[in-house]
């Protein structure tokens, strides 16, 4: 499965841009680059491109504001970029269907790996031995990446696809945050919010109430664990 792509990297700063232009080059990726959000959602909408680097402090449209626009009408993969101790962007970033982050001051060489895997991942079909996967009212189709829900196609992200598959395929398992860090983002560490966030935004778009969840339990102490229908 390819991890090559078209990246377009979002960074005001001109000296970012270049390096982390080089390095994602390096690692076989065509890369396109702009200097602000207006430039950014421009370039977007002439030609989508298989995954977007976003600084989320941007002049003019914000990052967060960049991020708000693209989910509007795509799910292509986003990973962040932040700077250290900006927790609460980061976790807005995420809650805006953000995939991944990179926390600023970063590894280049760190941050190609991290896009390499994301793409990786976005365009894996999953082992799971289905091709399938119903819960009620709730359907996966794995190989198109493809979530239905009563009929009417679900707008889910790489990440939220992918953790939402694990816990239907594990239905009755609860799952740490470490846990699910581990087997849906591949992090050996990283910040648990990330698992919350995404927790809350797949119980907005698949429970009937989301803060009374049928599906997705909340086991204390814990972690989450799916519940079939």
């Amino acid at each position: 499965m390819s991890e090559h792509g078209h990246v377009l990297v979002v960074d005001d700063d001109e000296t970012v841009r270049d390096v982390v232009r080089r390095y994602l080059e390096l690692a076989g990726h065509d890369v396109t680059v702009a200097g602000d959000g207006e430039q950014a959602l421009a370039l977007v909408a002439r030609s989508e491109p298989d995954l977007i680097v976003l600084d989320l402090m941007l002049p003019g449209i914000d990052g967060l504001e960049v991020c708000r626009r693209i989910r509007q009408h795509s799910a292509v993969p986003v990973v962040m970029l932040t700077a250290l101790g900006e927790e609460e962007n980061r976790i807005a970033g995420l809650q805006l269907g953000a995939d991944d982050y990179v926390t600023k001051p970063f590894s280049p060489r760190e941050l190609a790996l991290r896009v390499s895997s994301v793409l990786r991942r976005a365009r894996a079909v999953p082992a799971t031995g289905q091709q399938v996967v119903t819960d009620g009212d709730l359907t996966l189709e794995i190989g198109a990446r493809k979530a239905v829900l009563r009929g009417a196609d679900l707008s889910l992200t790489t990440r939220e696809f992918d953790l939402l598959l694990f816990l239907m395929t594990n239905a009755g398992t609860a799952f740490s945050r470490t846990e699910l860090l581990a087997k849906v983002w591949g992090w050996d560490f990283g910040d648990q919010s990330t698992v919350t966030v995404h927790v809350r935004r797949l119980r907005e778009k698949i429970e009937a109430e989301p803060a009374k969840p049928a599906r997705i339990a909340t086991v204390w102490g814990m972690g989450y664990r799916y519940d079939r229908a």
